[in-house]
């Protein structure tokens, strides 16, 4: 099920009513319906991949109840392992079969050796990469001793499967999110409001922004040799677009349903690029992703605490992690490659936390911002082509390349409209938000006129387009 889904329109208030007006009385009745729904909104797509969910619930629970009663240090690391083990292993299993396999063929293949191996191509279940690192986080948590193992099953099993954020997040710590399963909320009117504000902004962002700029990408991206300099670094820019406005925009919606329900989650988006910086970038972009490489890979690895060299390794070790993170491509290990070099010379110079805390913009701003926007728009190429030998040709063509016409979004009136929307609508979205970074907020506020301006382009949209995937369901 999709947030911009008509399904979803009727499940929303359905378990909303449920939850407010049925079993507003019983925490323990309020958490077996949340986890209910949350098992009905993953298995609508595929209900054969819940056995998937339940069964990393399933070990990570009683693990974590394990682990206080280890008498050994060689238990508990037996302990830990075990759900590294499963996790991970539910993850290579899933998503990286394929490639390995495929690599291995090509690999022996460049020696003149040619293999014959029949590839399993197994289908990756939606959100596998999100909730088994939001599992994983509270078994190694627990395994610090930073965290106390809950004993209540259906609590554990709600907060692995909340609905909300299940499928593409935030990646919520079980230490910010698990307490709030142990509270019978009371309906907060201000909460809620702020939480309906998000899921329309969220959807003007996925809706009218993202989903019509991803025409023009995709014709571009999918025969990028036919195309003028001017149409490629559009197309690359579009992406841009369209990547933050899918992404963020299923971010603010997950949050503002989740208020709904008096639940809080974290902000996992702060204006990226408005950033003056790579570091600055990563600080702003898919914050509950950065942050849980930093605290269980970077940090552990030996963080900033070795010399430069080793500095240098972690580094390079988290960005390339988080590329292969995202999906089972060399392109997306090539573009954690691309910002791992340019959060280099940041690191070497000691100025990666130049802007930390830092929210002031001024004019002399503008070109760190548009400098810093380039490099991102550049290495996205990467990121959404198809194989690397594409990227690389596309971004060759992108600079060696003597045409510069834009004959392809001036072929006919309908695509000169659907332009003319693409740019109101995103320099509305980024009018808005430039407006609140400048505010030094974490979220847009909308006046009620540019509500309504934006609730009717929704619904425009929603009657013009049939409703699209969220790109990070494919992570």
């Amino acid at each position: 099920m999709i947030f911009n889904s008509l399904s979803f329109l009727v499940f929303l208030p359905t378990v909303f009513m449920l939850y407010w007006f049925v079993f507003h009385k019983s925490l323990q009745n309020r958490n077996i319906l949340l986890l209910l729904a949350s098992y009905v909104f993953y298995g609508w797509w595929d209900y054969r991949f819940l056995s998937l969910i339940f069964a990393s619930t399933l070990v990570d629970y009683f693990v974590a109840l394990a682990l206080p009663k280890a008498e050994t240090q060689k238990r508990r690391r037996l302990l830990l392992f075990v759900s590294l083990a499963f996790n991970l292993g539910l993850l290579a299993l899933f998503k990286y079969y394929n490639f390995f396999i495929e690599s291995w063929v090509e690999a022996w293949s460049l020696l003149g050796i040619h293999m014959q191996v029949s590839t399993l191509y197994i289908i990756l279940p939606v959100g596998i990469s999100f909730y088994t690192f939001q599992t994983l986080s509270y078994t190694i948590d627990v395994y610090r001793q930073k965290l106390e193992p809950t004993s209540r099953f259906i609590e554990f099993a709600a907060y692995v499967a909340f609905f909300p954020q299940l499928v593409a997040g935030p990646i919520e710590r079980a230490s910010h999110l698990l307490p709030q399963f142990r509270v019978l909320h009371q309906f907060d009117y201000q909460l809620a409001k702020s939480g309906l504000s998000l899921i329309v902004w969220g959807l003007f962002k996925k809706m009218v922004v993202a989903d019509n700029c991803s025409y023009f990408v995709n014709e571009i991206f999918s025969a990028p040799y036919g195309f003028s300099l001017s149409e490629l670094w559009l197309g690359a820019i579009l992406f841009g677009f369209q990547i933050y406005g899918d992404f963020s925009g299923y971010s603010d919606i997950a949050i503002g349903v989740a208020r709904l329900f008096g639940f809080r989650l974290m902000t996992n988006f702060k204006f990226p690029y408005f950033s003056r910086d790579i570091a600055e970038f990563w600080r702003r972009w898919h914050i509950s992703l950065s942050t849980w490489f930093r605290d269980y890979l970077y940090i552990p690895l030996g963080g900033s605490r070795g010399n430069k060299w080793q500095q240098v390794r972690n580094t390079f070790i988290v960005f390339l992690v988080s590329g292969f993170w995202h999906g089972a491509n060399w392109t997306f290990i090539i573009w954690g490659g691309i910002h791992a070099c340019l959060f280099l010379p940041l690191l070497l110079l000691n100025k990666n936390r130049r802007y930390v805390g830092n929210q002031q913009l001024t004019f002399h701003n503008f070109f760190p911002v548009v400098f810093t926007f380039a490099m991102v728009t550049l290495a996205w190429v990467f990121f959404r082509a198809d194989s690397l030998a594409i990227a690389i040709r596309y971004v060759g063509h992108m600079f060696y390349n003597s045409n510069y016409d834009l004959s392809f979004f001036m072929k006919s009136p309908k695509i000169i409209l659907l332009g003319t929307i693409v740019a109101f609508a995103t320099v509305m979205m980024l009018a808005f938000e430039f407006w609140a970074y400048r505010k030094q907020r974490v979220e847009v506020r909308l006046s009620t006129p540019a509500k309504i301006a934006v609730v009717l382009l929704i619904v425009f949209m929603g009657v013009y387009k049939n409703p699209s995937t969220f790109i990070y369901f494919q992570f």
